[in-house]
């Protein structure tokens, strides 16, 4: 009965999910469905207003991996050095003239944007846990 019962529930929740069926506040005010592709976070609007660049303020050491010799040194660095108001702030930060050189060489590759609080609260930004 108890696997029954499971099977059912599993069932609902899943058709549940694939009809967009949520709890959101805006399901409840309008009486319409709210769909997963309607809905976007405060985290998804700011890596999307970046435009495919690093955003500063609001990214994590692991980020940096993609560009050779700042990670993890001077990916550590950037981000407790924030919040900054220009890409520029960075090379206001101790370092050595090899780290603002990787830096300036790399300064294309990112923005600044407004810290969003679910981005950068706790430690995440440090060690957001996800290893390999």
């Amino acid at each position: 009965m108890k696997r029954f019962a499971r099977i059912v529930l599993s069932t609902v929740l899943m058709l549940g999910l694939a009809l967009g069926w949520g709890s959101s506040a805006q399901a409840a005010i309008s009486g319409m469905p709210v769909f997963a592709a309607d809905i976007i976070n405060t985290a998804d609007e700011a890596r999307l207003e970046a435009g495919g660049k690093i955003d500063l303020n609001n990214t994590n050491v692991r980020a940096f991996q993609q560009f050779p010799g700042m990670y993890p040194n001077l990916a550590r660095k950037i981000v407790l050095g924030g919040p900054y108001s220009s890409v520029d702030d960075v090379l206001k930060l101790d370092l050595s003239e090899r780290q603002k050189e990787l830096f300036t060489q790399n300064k294309d590759n990112f923005t600044v944007l407004e810290p969003v609080d679910a981005l950068v609260e706790g430690g995440d930004r440090i060690n957001n846990g996800i290893y390999r």
